[in-house]
């Protein structure tokens, strides 16, 4: 299974990026200290970590404590060690679903060989409230997950456009 985790951290000057290794990592806390070993000064620091263009994990550190995750589908746990490195130990199911559940528009060109990224049937899991006080709510965050066509890489693109660090997360795509 293949991945694509990006670091932005925010200090005192603004937003950095930079992509974080996790290959060898035995554990979250270990995924952690990675995260907080690229800026060990930040006030916050956060991981997206996108798996096969299906699966979403967000990381928070505030001031390198209190890990908070969200995952964007329980089900990554089933399918990959990292998966299950990162959610497995993650038993609460999200609540709100049905809240959000409203008809979505039908996807730009209508192609039925188009499967959508992100399962709308997914399980989220963890912390949905991980970016509220960054300006993205709960019930966005899972609307962005659950929205079909959506691939993670779009979902973190329109999260670091709220933040503000979209240039630095794309710089390290085009590397």
């Amino acid at each position: 299974m293949s991945y694509f985790a990006a670091a932005v951290v925010r200090v005192e000057g603004g937003w950095t990026a930079s992509e974080v290794n996790l290959r060898g990592a035995t554990d979250v806390d270990e995924v952690a200290d990675r995260l907080r070993d690229v800026e060990p000064d930040a006030d916050l620091s956060l991981l997206f970590v996108e798996a096969d263009d299906t699966y979403l994990v967000i990381l928070r550190l505030d001031e390198g404590e209190d890990l908070r995750i969200f995952g964007s589908d329980s089900a990554y746990a089933e399918e990959s060690r990292l998966g299950a490195l990162l959610v497995g130990d993650l038993k609460t199911s999200v609540t709100g679903l049905e809240e959000i559940d409203e008809p979505r528009p039908a996807a730009a060109g209508g192609g039925e060989s188009e499967q959508p990224a992100v399962d709308p049937e997914a399980d989220p899991v963890g912390d949905a409230d991980i970016l509220a006080d960054l300006g993205i709510p709960a019930q966005k965050l899972l609307r962005l997950c659950a929205h079909e066509g959506m691939l993670p890489a779009d979902v973190t693109a329109e999260v670091c456009l709220v933040l503000g660090c979209a240039d630095e997360v794309e710089d390290l795509r085009e590397v």
